[in-house]
């Protein structure tokens, strides 16, 4: 297909612009990483310090196995955070919290869940959305370059070890 002469300078600058762009991509995963994942380790790391007071607060919410319950996202929310610091496992620790975070609309939101669409500012506003957008964001586009996850399959690539790995 060819170009029309006229349009070649704007071609070049929207291919110039897209590089530019498409360059940014990495470290705003690695900023987004870091700084969520920092704020799942100080969540988690609250919760694991306050076991009686959350207990009782996932109690009153009428979640089956409160203290286990507890346990288990303190956990989740303390190692997901650290795993996506390092860009380790990313993927898999996006959907685990991204996991986490709609129960925690279901459970403790629930009147901004259902109004996502009523009134978007309630859901927006609620505790876990923007972790919930952290963890989807990871998990859809990886941990990007900057990342543990990128050089172990980089490593793993060299090794020739016959096994397909999927690429970011």
């Amino acid at each position: 297909m060819n170009v029309p002469r006229a349009m070649i300078p704007a071609v070049g600058l929207y291919g110039w612009f897209l590089k530019i762009v498409n360059s940014m991509q990495s470290p705003l995963l690695l900023v987004v990483r870091l700084y969520w994942g920092w704020q799942l380790v100080q969540t988690g790391w609250g919760k694991l310090h306050n076991l009686p007071r959350v207990t009782a607060y996932f109690a009153s919410l009428g979640i089956p196995f409160p203290a286990f319950t507890t346990h288990f996202v303190a956990e989740v929310e303390l190692f997901g955070g650290i795993l996506l610091i390092l860009g380790l496992c990313s993927r898999l620790t996006g959907l685990v919290i991204a996991g986490d975070m709609i129960v925690a609309y279901w459970t403790g939101d629930h009147k901004a869940l259902l109004s996502i669409f009523s009134n978007p500012g309630d859901f927006y506003g609620a505790d876990p959305y923007t972790f919930l957008f952290a963890a989807v964001l990871i998990l859809i586009f990886g941990a990007g370059i900057l990342s543990l996850d990128h050089w172990i399959k980089k490593w793993l690539r060299s090794c020739n070890l016959g096994i397909k790995i999927q690429t970011d």
